[in-house]
């Protein structure tokens, strides 16, 4: 199941009104009295700073193991060009598994790397005005071969009418590639699974009063003001109940356990999509395939696109 931060919870006795030794940290400091608001504060603060040098901590092992993992992943395709000798089917196979392990390990590294960067809030975006076509036909380029060697057909047909407008492509192609890979993984052989991005106006709520909270109105739209992705799919599907769960960090169905990954792919294409201003959600019932969406806007909210001129 997911691996997520455990909620604590601090109760009071009721019987002699005397308080128990308060729990301790991981520094061994015992944490302030929850039962004041300030020193409940206190408390999420020291939490969220252990959280994040946690994560660092790991990040920075991770990034240890980058170059390491590079080398011996040079050494088994400098092996597998048979540049140093002639190979028998026996070793090309143990090659291969080398290869192949050592590429999903690299890739779990990567998923991680990721993940540490968009939790500490250091990822920015770069925009450029830009073909969306241009950027999803690259990735299916990409994603052919995987699907062609699990018996998966994937489909996808360029839209004329998507307008150019300015996105973050290497972003915005992480975000397709994580949902194809989750669509490859779980699709059965002999499945299909579909790309396909269109125009679409998105009824965003504006605020008329920022003082009155209640006072809301919807956009009069004539012109779509984003474009809609979504990656389709014949697998087995998804229960209502986890369409939420399933963007969470580190999650996997309880069906999915034995699965290879760290169960960050959709976390990171929701932080990926946040990120861009946009939203992101999947439809599905068992044993009906999954359909993964996501709108991004066309013209980049303001906060966003000043802060993001640099990565």
């Amino acid at each position: 199941m997911a691996i997520s931060p455990q909620k604590t919870c601090v109760s009071t006795s009721h019987e002699s009104g005397a308080r128990g030794p308060s729990p301790a940290n991981g520094d061994g400091n015992a944490y302030p009295d929850v039962s004041d608001p300030e020193d409940l504060l206190q408390a999420h603060a020291q939490l969220q700073e252990r959280f994040q040098r946690t994560t660092n901590a790991l990040a920075s092992a991770a990034h240890d193991l980058k170059t390491p993992l590079a080398i011996l992943n040079g050494y088994i395709e400098l092996l597998q060009s048979e540049k140093l000798g002639p190979l028998n089917e026996r070793q090309r196979e143990v090659l291969h598994d080398m290869n192949s392990s050592g590429q999903r390990l690299q890739h779990f590294i990567q998923d991680f790397l990721t993940f540490s960067v968009l939790e500490t809030g250091q990822l920015k975006m770069q925009y450029e005005e830009a073909n969306i076509n241009v950027c999803l036909s690259e990735v299916c380029r990409l994603w052919s071969p995987r699907f062609q060697e699990r018996g998966l057909a994937l489909y996808f047909l360029a839209n004329e009418k998507l307008p150019t407008f300015p996105f973050d492509s290497p972003k915005l192609q992480r975000i397709i590639s994580n949902l194809l890979e989750n669509s490859s993984k779980f699709t059965p052989s002999g499945g299909t699974v579909w790309l396909h991005a269109e125009p679409y106006i998105w009824e965003r709520r504006s605020v008329t009063n920022p003082g009155i909270e209640s006072e809301r109105r919807r956009q009069n739209l004539s012109q779509p003001n984003s474009v809609k992705v979504s990656v389709s799919d014949t697998g087995p599907g998804i229960p209502p109940e986890y369409h939420l769960e399933v963007f969470d960090d580190f999650f996997r169905l309880p069906t999915n356990e034995n699965q290879d990954g760290m169960g960050l792919g959709l976390a990171i294409a929701r932080r990926l999509v946040h990120g861009m201003g946009g939203k992101i959600w999947v439809e599905s019932e068992p044993g009906a395939g999954c359909k993964f969406s996501f709108l991004i806007p066309i013209k980049p909210p303001a906060n966003i696109a000043s802060r993001g001129q640099s990565k």
